[in-house]
């Protein structure tokens, strides 16, 4: 009916556009024939044919219609009466058994919906087949309210459901997505569900009393509050302990260890319920990384490969003197220690406490080795040269050999070293350890009886006083030979510089010279 109806429409407006088309043809093929090709004469002779043969068939149609038209006027009174009796039922129903009853699950009324979406789309397809057939027979339009309110009421739990059916199925998934894989997964997790939580505001308020909607939002501000607890515990800086503290304060078996560990088997335990704990163990883990990095790469990674810089000293062909960069060594010692109490200092030290106290304590007693060491060294850099050579090795005969035991002592001590070059290997070392005391004791012996003996050539000579020891071991050692000391006169004498000796008798002084003002004096 609804066709012939378009048929009987169109046929006054096809006849107006058709025939001037078709005047225009007949003109050009009376005078200009060659114009139109054969396939567009055939085009245009059969379009018209189809559309006659159309009319022809829909008048032949229209006349058996007519005589059946009471029979469907009234088969289309009696389904209208029907559909209102049904729609009525359905209504019923819906607000008896459909997906808006209160206190059933979301879950359950997502079912419910679906079923009733089905149901209303059969009733729905009656009612604008039979508003066709009223708008045929021109009856006046039947109204079905509760369809309306049915069809609005559907239209908004519509809304709400697919995104709870969106947001749930997305969250199972996630759910299943394994801990190795949540590094790559996390931030699209985290623009999901921001955009859910958008999405789930726009909707209507009418249905902000609805259960579905506030067990939706609570699950969106839930999981949103979560994801950033589950990007920190993903971190690297996150260790076996942190997890068992998690465990312990949960109350929880989290399996972190396990190859097949899922966000779900995290999810179960009440992250949310300790989220301010949990935010200080993440926080706390990161500083820890940062502190061992500190520890391991900064600190004993240095003192893996620190080494002595072992030298020769003057007149010593082997390597017999701590140099070079010593001075560097022991600056970075105290820069180590101090970082190492300072993180000891520290509330989240705990896991390196004894490592830290260790390594604080190693280099203590490192730093006291080398201080110590460097004592002895300039002990002995100051007499090696008085009692292994020249006249006062001579003279005091007892202590020079006192010094040779020494001596030996430390060049093996030395070479050991040379050979070791590492700092901490070196300065741990027992023999050392128990070397350096007893050698700087000797050394020291030495250095008072050298003192001493110096003391009497003073007393014997007062102008010695002027000089210093060094200096007096110097004049000293060359005393058989009056020109070398040349150019240590002007410290013992205030105006003579330089002297000149006789040629035939070496201590007779003939020619004393006096420098002045840039002016050179003789007498």
């Amino acid at each position: 009916m609804q066709a012939l109806e378009e048929i009987r429409k169109k046929e006054s407006e096809i006849e107006i556009n058709f025939r001037p088309v078709i005047d225009m043809y007949n003109l050009l093929d009376t005078y200009q024939p060659e114009l139109r090709g054969q396939d567009e004469t055939d085009a245009s002779t059969i379009l018209d044919k189809v559309w006659a043969q159309l009319v022809k068939e829909a008048n032949v149609i229209r006349n058996d219609l007519q005589g059946q038209q009471a029979d469907f006027k009234k088969d289309l009174i009696l389904g209208i009466n029907h559909l209102v009796t049904d729609v009525e039922e359905f209504r019923k129903n819906f607000e008896i058994n459909g997906p808006m009853v209160t206190g059933i699950e979301p879950k359950e009324a997502l079912n419910r919906l679906r079923m009733f979406q089905d149901e209303f789309s059969i009733r729905h397809r009656k009612f604008n087949s039979y508003n066709s057939g009223e708008v045929l027979f021109g009856l006046p339009n039947q109204s079905y309210p509760h369809l309306e309110n049915t069809q609005k009421e559907i239209e908004l739990l519509d809304k709400l459901y697919n995104l709870y059916s969106k947001v749930k199925d997305t969250m199972v998934k996630w759910k299943d997505i394994t801990w190795i894989e949540i590094k790559d997964e996390i931030q699209n997790m985290a623009d999901q569900t921001e955009t859910f939580g958008k999405d789930c505001a726009k909707l209507p308020k009418v249905l902000r009393t609805w259960d579905a909607y506030k067990e939706l939002k609570t699950t969106i501000e839930d999981f949103s509050e979560i994801i950033p607890l589950v990007e920190a515990l993903a971190k690297p800086s996150i260790m076996p302990r942190h997890w068992d503290q998690i465990n312990e304060m949960c109350k929880s078996e989290i399996p972190y260890d396990s190859e097949q560990f899922i966000l779900s088997q995290l999810l179960v335990a009440p992250l949310l319920q300790f989220k301010e704990d949990i935010e200080d163990i993440t926080d706390s883990a990161d500083k820890q990384l940062k502190l061992q990095k500190q520890l391991d790469e900064d600190i004993s990674q240095f003192w893996d490969k620190a080494e002595l810089e072992i030298k020769n000293w003057k007149g010593v062909d082997v390597p017999c003197t701590i140099g070079g960069n010593i001075q560097d060594i022991q600056e970075k010692l105290e820069e180590h220690i101090m970082q190492l109490n300072q993180m000891n200092a520290m509330r989240y030290v705990t896991p390196f406490k004894s490592i830290v106290v260790e390594k604080m304590s190693l280099l203590g007693d490192v730093n006291d080795i080398i201080e110590k060491w460097l004592k002895v060294q300039n002990l002995w850099t100051n007499l090696v040269s008085v009692f292994t050579s020249g006249d006062i090795s001579k003279q005091m005969p007892t202590m020079s050999k006192k010094f040779k035991g020494i001596d030996k002592q430390w060049l093996k001590i030395m070479e050991r070293a040379a050979e070791q070059k590492n700092v901490i290997g070196c300065c741990t070392n027992d023999i050392l350890k128990n070397s350096l005391g007893t050698l700087q004791e000797g050394l020291e012996v030495c250095q008072k009886a050298l003192e001493d003996y110096l003391e009497t050539k003073r007393n014997v000579f007062p102008r010695f006083y002027f000089c210093s020891n060094e200096l007096l071991l110097k004049i000293l050692s060359v005393g058989s030979d009056p020109n070398a000391v040349q150019d240590d006169l002007e410290n013992l004498f205030d105006a003579i510089n330089r002297v000149s000796f006789d040629e035939t008798n070496r201590k007779l002084i003939v020619d004393i010279t006096q420098q002045f003002k840039g002016e050179e004096e003789t007498i």
